[in-house]
């Protein structure tokens, strides 16, 4: 009886351990798998926590620019209203400025000009832009980087129709005309190349087209000096402002800088300019980073010191 008994405990005590050691092999296992499992989120995760923290950075970027060109930006201007397209109080012209025009985006792709600037003998009027043949629904970008001043609707039939104005870092502003989409809001801060609107037949317009307005302390400057809409590109890396207009075709005038510029005549070539500014050849094209084949533009201002 004995033996018996003590059989049965050795073969109960066997069972007992052949069960501990399932359960220590599947809690082991388990917790492998879960270790595995872990990796393997956070693998995934990875990636998802990379766009998070680069769409952060380029929110705080563009709120960290926002705020410095609200405190320093636009120091030109003494107000920011966005009651109207057009109002400037107590605005003082400079004699001369310096128009930086580097980090720029063409408004449109287009570069079909339907009405130029200026004044207008049919109409008895003088037309403060250009106007570019876009269709209705094609994209509308930034010139600059700057905030967006004024997003308004005009109405049918009636001047811009929906127009934004944005004032840029560079001091101009730019006007975007009978739009059939406003896609920003007032005092949003823009990069050049962002999307703003959509092109449009909206307000004054007989078809559809984007005018467009280059601006500086309200004196409408023409846009045809700034931008070549056919070669998609800036005509010169700056545009010197004057504010009486002394320098005349062929004259050099000094900016607010101390720079020197020449106003490009008819006719004039690089090494035309060169004798009447005692200025290289190669210092005009550094100057002005453009090359012996650009081809020059009367008007045009190049920096010759």
């Amino acid at each position: 009886m004995t033996t018996c008994t003590q059989t049965m405990n050795f073969n109960t005590g066997k069972t007992m351990n052949l069960k501990s050691v399932r359960f220590l092999f599947s809690l082991l296992l388990a917790l492998v798998s879960t270790n595995v499992l872990g990796q393997d989120l956070l693998a995934r995760q990875a990636p998802i926590d990379r766009k998070l923290k680069a769409i952060d950075s380029i929110a705080l970027i563009r709120q960290i620019r926002a705020e410095m060109a609200t405190d320093a930006g636009y120091n030109l201007y003494p107000e920011w209203s966005n009651a109207y397209a057009h109002s400037y109080q107590n605005v003082t012209l400079p004699d001369s400025f310096v128009v930086d025009l580097t980090k720029f985006c063409m408004p449109t792709t287009n570069t079909r000009i339907t009405d130029v600037f200026g004044y207008r003998p049919r109409r008895r009027r003088i037309h403060y832009g250009l106007d570019i043949k876009v269709q209705t629904g094609d994209t509308i970008r930034a010139a600059f980087d700057g905030r967006v001043r004024v997003v308004k609707n005009q109405g049918r039939r009636r001047g811009y129709g929906k127009y934004i104005i944005i004032r840029h870092e560079n001091g101009l502003e730019t006007l975007y005309g009978h739009l059939s989409k406003q896609l920003v809001f007032e005092d949003q801060y823009v990069e050049a190349g962002d999307v703003i609107g959509l092109g449009g037949n909206t307000g004054r317009s007989t078809g559809s087209h984007l005018h467009f307005e280059t601006r500086l302390l309200g004196q409408a400057l023409d846009p045809a000096k700034l931008f070549d809409f056919t070669k998609q590109d800036i005509v010169a890396d700056t545009y010197l402002f004057t504010k009486n207009k002394k320098a005349k075709p062929g004259s050099t005038v000094t900016s607010g800088d101390g720079n020197h510029y020449y106003k490009v005549r008819k006719g004039d070539s690089l090494s035309r300019i060169a004798q009447r500014t005692g200025v290289s050849i190669r210092t005009l094209c550094s100057l002005n980073k453009i090359t012996t084949k650009t081809i020059l533009r009367p008007g045009q201002m190049l920096r010759c010191s």
